[in-house]
């Protein structure tokens, strides 16, 4: 019996022990791979890593970017060795970006990097160049629309163009449309544009008219048809002739200022003796002096009414006046024209537009030559530019006849 009990026991101990070898040559196998699966992400780690400090280095070294902007741009691009950005690179040199163009576009899109320059670039440079983008304006427009190089040259950018030559005619006119919007050849853009110029040819606005908004402004063709349905209407209300150019003049100002920006246009003006009515209908005659500065207006009137003496009247006639210059045309112009009322060589109620509004050359003839033989230094006075007080003081010397 004993000995039974001591087979079955070591047949029991022998059968553990196999087990247990078993047990620990799995163990000892998972160990093994465990190691290997370890040291298979630690080297992939590293080698990411590795890729990775290469990226951001390069981004820093040959593209400009600074430490963190390489660092942000570094998540959505990694590369491995330079080849492929440097021929993205190169064709953008080739192309005449210089080194702000290329670090703006590569901040922008990084991906732009990993792009295939004769497949996806190169048609798209070329494509510009056919309808007239010079070799200056081109890295100009592209990285001010850098969104265009990730676009479809015949799904999107084409078809874009073919719209915008459809309301342009020239493409001189497009590309001056292209130099001042982000979204000029944009699909999602176009879209808006469709709506907003179907409604300004519902009001009867001339192609003409549609040209110079879209030229001029883009942006604002592309302004949310809600808005601009709204801003249509107000103009419309305001008594504008969609005929003319100031229609979409004053869109773009409608659109452009918020009602407390009007109320305090209004404000303003109202300290020059201006109503409400007498605002909209300068308004109504220059759209873009509503534009303009607080400081620049105040700086016009204050001259006119207070140092010229004039009412602030003459300027509701012509408020294209508050848009030039006060050093460069209203002062020199009015220092002639004080000289010349001071010796009776001019009316006394000649208006602000007879000799603010005419050109350069118009001026000179009517305004300096013709009286040379009066006032021989005239052309001098006109030159200096002289202030207000200065012409008062002037023209006592010239009624004294101690100056000339």
């Amino acid at each position: 019996m004993f000995a039974f009990l001591s087979s079955r026991q070591l047949l029991f101990i022998t059968h553990r022990n196999r087990r247990t070898q078993f047990l620990l040559g799995l163990l000892q196998k998972k160990a093994i791979f465990s190691i290997k699966s370890f040291t298979s992400i630690a080297l992939s780690e590293s080698e990411q890593q590795k890729t990775h400090s290469f990226t951001v280095s390069y981004l820093i070294n040959s593209c400009g970017l600074s430490p963190k902007s390489a660092l942000l741009a570094s998540h959505k691009v990694h590369f491995e060795n330079p080849d492929k950005p440097d021929l993205v690179l190169n064709l953008l040199k080739e192309s005449g970006f210089n080194d702000t163009q290329i670090t703006k576009l590569v901040t922008k899109i990084p991906l732009l990097l990993l792009s295939h320059p004769e497949n996806t670039l190169l048609p798209k440079f070329e494509f510009l160049r056919s309808i007239g983008v010079s070799g200056s304006d081109l890295p100009r427009i592209l990285s001010l629309n850098p969104d265009m190089l990730r676009r479809s040259l015949k799904n999107n950018l084409i078809p874009c163009y073919d719209f915008l030559k459809s309301l342009l005619f020239e493409n001189e006119k497009v590309i001056t449309a292209l130099g001042r919007s982000q979204r000029a050849l944009l699909s999602n853009g176009t879209k808006t544009m469709v709506e907003n110029i179907a409604l300004l040819r519902e009001v009867r606005a001339p192609p003409s008219t549609i040209s110079f908004l879209v030229t001029r402004s883009p942006s604002v063709a592309f302004s949310k048809p809600s808005k601009f349905v709204k801003a249509v209407q107000d103009v419309k209300e305001m008594g504008f002739d969609p005929s003319k150019v100031a229609f979409v003049q004053a869109i773009l100002v409608v659109l452009s200022i918020k009602k407390p920006t009007w109320e305090y246009k209004f404000e303003i003006f109202r300290r020059w003796g201006w109503s409400k009515e007498d605002t909209l209908l300068a308004f109504r005659r220059f759209p873009n002096f509503m534009l303009l500065s607080d400081e620049k207006i105040t700086k016009v009137m204050n001259f006119v009414v207070n140092k010229l003496g004039r009412p602030s009247t003459d300027i509701l006639m012509n408020p294209v006046v508050l848009n030039l210059s006060l050093e460069k045309r209203i002062i020199p112009r009015c220092s002639v024209v004080q000289i010349l009322l001071a010796k009776n060589l001019i009316k006394s109620d000649l208006s602000l537009a007879t000799f603010l509004l005419p050109n350069e050359k118009f001026f000179l003839e009517k305004f300096v030559i013709k009286f040379q033989d009066n006032v021989p230094k005239l052309l001098s006075v006109y030159q200096t530019k002289m202030d207000l007080l200065d012409v008062e003081i002037q023209s006592k010397k010239v009624c004294g006849i101690e100056l000339f």
